[in-house]
């Protein structure tokens, strides 16, 4: 079977795009949601490329579990991946608040610092798969 780590990070850029978009539309639960799918698809496409399969959503766990073989992530980015796991679920549900939608709750600056925290771990996951 062909190793598609390439298909996996050419989507986590197509998904840090959607997520861009997003800001600028002033969708900002959305673009903080692609945002953390953007992170996540580059993560998994490392594993891949290492030849290791990587499942489930949590970047923490990802980026904690990283291949051997691989250079291993710094504190920051490890912390940029705690932040964008917020997003994974209360941005999509209202039942991740009390009341009220998620479109409610998000900002213009929480979807520029979870753009920035993606673009830092697709940096990095880059680098990984030259």
């Amino acid at each position: 079977m062909a190793n598609r780590f390439a298909d996996w990070f050419r989507q986590a850029e197509a998904d840090l795009h959607h997520a861009r978009n997003a800001q600028v539309d002033g969708d900002f639960e959305w673009s903080c949601f692609a945002a953390q799918q953007a992170a996540e698809k580059a993560l998994k496409a490392v594993f891949l490329k290492f030849g290791m399969d990587a499942w489930g959503h949590t970047l923490t766990a990802l980026i904690g579990n990283f291949p051997p073989e691989a250079v291993q992530p710094s504190d920051p980015l490890v912390d940029y991946a705690r932040m964008l796991d917020k997003h994974y679920i209360p941005t999509r549900y209202p039942n991740g608040f009390d009341s009220g939608a998620p479109t409610d709750f998000y900002t213009d600056e929480e979807a520029q610092n979870a753009i920035r925290y993606a673009e830092a771990l697709l940096d990095f996951s880059r680098d990984q798969i030259k």
